[in-house]
C-alpha cells in the first residue's frame, strides 16, 4: 500500500472511531442519572439507596443509572431533591410536609418540587413509665425527670413538637440522651420516663424492662384529644402491639412518622414508574426485604400509605394501576 493510501486508510479510521465514540457519547448523554440521597454511613436511609442501587434488574436497565450517595440526613436530602441536585432520596413525611408549606424551623422557603414515590417504613413514637408511677397521661410529666433524645436528633424534634403541642414541653426536666443512656439511667431511678421514636421492639425498652416493671403511655389519645393530627397530618396512627415488652400484655396506641422514598417533580414519570416497577416485584420486595428488617412491611399494600402530599405523576400511575390510588 502507497503512502497515499496509507493516509486514506488512517484516516478513515479515524474518522469511524470519532462517529463511534460521537454514538457513544449520545447513548450516554441519554442515559438518566439519578442521584439517590442517603444518610450518613450505616443509617437506615443509606441503606435504602445502597439496596435500591445495587438491585441486578436496576443495575441492568439501559437508560437509567442509579448512584447512591450519602448524606446528612431528611432535611438535607429534602433541600437537595427540591434543587435537582439528587434526582431521588429518602425524607421523613413530616419534612416533606412542612417543606411544602414553608413551615420548616427557620427556614420558610417552600420546597414544591419533592414529589413522593413510595411509603418505606415507620418510626412510631414510644414513651416508657414504670407501672407504678401514676402517670397515665402527658399532663402527668409535668415536674418529672425525662429523656427526650439525643439534642438535634429526629426524636428529640419530635418529642418537643408533641410536648410543646400538649403544653408540657416547658414544665418538664428535659434530659437529652440516646435511649440506652435513657434507658440506663431510668433504670437508675435518674429519669421517670424516656421517649423513642422508633421501630418496636427497641432494644432500649427491652432492656428497661429486665430491671423495672414498665407502661407504655397511650399517646394517640392525647394526639387525637389535643387536634395533633389535624396540625399535623403527616403523622399516622398506630399501636404497639401486645406483649412486645415483657409486662405490657396490653395494646399502647400511638403514631408514626414514616420515610419516604421521593423524587424531583422534573425526573421523567416512565423512569419513577420503571423503578417502581421493579423495586416492587416480588423478587424487589424480596431483595428490600433481606437488605434490612426494617423495611419487612415494604409491600403493594402498604406503598402508597401514610402519605399526605402529591405523588409524582410516575408514581400516581403506577399505584393507580395497581388498584392503591
Amino acid at each position: 500500500m502507497n503512502k497515499k493510501n496509507t493516509r486514506y486508510a488512517a484516516s478513515g479510521l479515524i474518522i469511524a472511531l470519532v462517529c463511534l465514540f460521537m454514538l457513544a457519547s449520545d447513548a450516554f448523554a441519554r442515559k438518566q442519572r439519578v442521584v439517590f440521597g442517603g444518610g450518613p454511613a450505616g443509617g437506615t436511609f443509606q441503606v435504602v439507596a445502597n439496596a435500591i442501587q445495587v438491585y441486578k434488574p436496576v443495575k441492568m436497565l439501559k437508560d437509567v443509572t442509579v448512584k447512591a450517595q450519602t448524606s446528612a440526613g431528611s432535611v438535607e436530602n429534602l433541600r437537595k431533591t427540591d434543587a435537582g441536585r439528587q434526582q431521588m432520596s429518602t425524607v421523613y413525611s413530616g419534612h416533606v410536609w412542612l417543606g411544602r408549606n414553608g413551615k420548616m424551623k427557620n427556614d420558610s422557603k417552600k420546597y414544591t418540587n419533592v414529589l413522593a414515590v413510595a411509603w418505606l417504613y415507620g418510626a412510631p413514637a414510644q414513651l416508657v413509665v414504670r407501672k407504678d408511677s401514676n402517670i397515665y397521661s402527658m399532663k402527668d410529666l409535668v415536674g418529672k425527670k425525662v429523656g427526650v433524645g439525643n439534642a438535634g436528633s429526629g426524636a428529640f424534634a419530635n418529642c418537643e413538637l408533641f410536648f410543646s403541642h400538649l403544653g408540657v414541653w416547658d414544665k418538664i426536666e428535659r434530659n437529652a440522651m440516646g435511649y440506652n443512656d435513657a434507658a440506663a439511667a431510668f433504670g437508675n431511678n435518674q429519669l421517670d420516663a424516656f421517649w423513642l421514636f422508633t421501630a418496636f421492639p427497641s432494644g432500649a425498652v427491652i432492656m428497661a424492662a429486665q430491671t423495672n416493671d414498665i407502661a407504655l403511655l397511650d399517646l394517640a389519645a392525647d394526639a387525637s384529644r389535643s387536634g395533633f393530627f389535624k396540625a399535623y397530618p403527616y403523622f399516622g396512627k398506630l399501636s404497639v402491639p401486645a406483649g412486645t415488652y415483657k409486662g405490657v400484655d396490653y395494646i399502647s396506641p400511638s403514631f408514626q412518622d414514616s420515610a419516604l422514598w421521593v423524587a424531583n417533580a422534573k425526573v421523567p414519570a416512565d423512569v419513577v414508574y420503571n423503578l417502581l416497577k421493579l423495586v416492587y416485584s416480588d423478587s424487589g420486595l424480596k431483595h428490600m426485604h433481606e437488605s434490612k428488617k426494617t423495611f419487612k412491611k415494604m409491600s403493594l399494600d402498604t406503598g402508597a400509605t401514610n402519605i399526605v402530599t402529591p405523588f409524582h405523576p410516575g408514581a400516581e400511575r403506577f399505584w393507580k394501576e395497581k388498584g392503591k390510588l
